[in-house]
């Protein structure tokens, strides 16, 4: 892959170096030997066809599988030091929201816990008092997209790297900081987005387990699926924005109750830099 770019160059924030992973390396294989045997045996060309078509069945089926591994490094928990410090990540995905995100800090302030806000770049645009906030209380901002588009899987690396970049620069520009992380919309991702991500230094992650409480918002559900198997290196994915509906988002019931269930298991909430030394 030749595509060339620099993410975000206002921020002091290094590129890594990409490796392609195992779904790409394999489909870019699969690809160029498809092209020797056509040029071997023309014939062949209906099975050539139905070989690359399963390939791009299977990619697609990664993309929609948000803790897989196929197309890129993916980190669902932490370290074993992290595990062994009893540490756990909150994450809260979608904001930040001028009504849930002010009282999300309020309850962790509470509980003297810190967590990492995965926030869309537009919204941090319109709110950026709130980044500054999130940053002040002693917790990470991490990228989680410009749009927040529906779409994103099914960008190329021109558009991934828009969005990408923009939410980064954005960020950047208001707290001073540029994010480590990034998660995409829905956790579904696209085959080229590792490369856009090494690019930009970011560090894809997903999660342990999530209460679904951007889908339903039955608190005491969303807990169990929290809290059910609860352990140390446990990544916990929550939302801290507005209901499409007129109900109390259910972030706010379950919280303090998720923050009890930590402290009384003797687990730490930590931000995700905090937990994988990148402060």
């Amino acid at each position: 892959m030749t595509t060339h770019f620099e993410c975000a160059p206002n921020v002091n924030h290094k590129s890594r170096r990409w490796h392609p992973p195992p779904a790409i390396r394999f489909s870019l294989l699969l690809h160029a030997a498809g092209i020797v045997t056509l040029f071997i045996h023309p014939a062949s060309w209906p099975w050539i066809i139905g070989v690359l078509l399963s390939n791009h069945l299977i990619l697609s089926s990664a993309v929609l599988w948000p803790t897989g591994q196929l197309l890129g490094p993916n980190l669902m928990r932490l370290p074993q030091a992290a595990v062994e410090r009893g540490e756990v990540v909150l994450t809260f995905d979608d904001g930040p929201d001028p009504e849930v995100t002010p009282r999300v800090l309020d309850l962790l302030d509470q509980y003297q816990v810190r967590a990492s806000f995965f926030c869309i770049g537009a919204k941090a645009a319109a709110y950026p008092n709130l980044l500054k906030e999130i940053l002040r209380r002693g917790h990470s901002v991490e990228n989680h997209s410009y749009h927040h588009s529906p779409y994103f899987p099914f960008y190329g690396i021109t558009r991934l790297r828009r969005e990408v970049q923009n939410a980064q620069t954005t960020i950047a520009g208001i707290t001073g900081r540029a994010p480590v992380f990034f998660r995409a919309p829905a956790g579904f991702r696209s085959p080229f987005l590792d490369f856009v991500l090494a690019r930009c230094g970011l560090h894809y992650v997903s999660w342990t387990r999530r209460g679904f409480d951007g889908v339903r918002c039955d608190p005491a559900l969303v807990l169990r699926r929290l809290t059910r198997g609860l352990a140390a290196g446990d990544v916990l994915l929550l939302h801290d924005n507005a209901p499409a509906r007129a109900d109390e988002p259910a972030v706010l019931t379950v919280l303090p109750a998720l923050l009890q269930q930590l402290a009384a298991q003797g687990l730490k909430a930590v931000s995700l830099p905090a937990a994988l030394d990148k402060e």
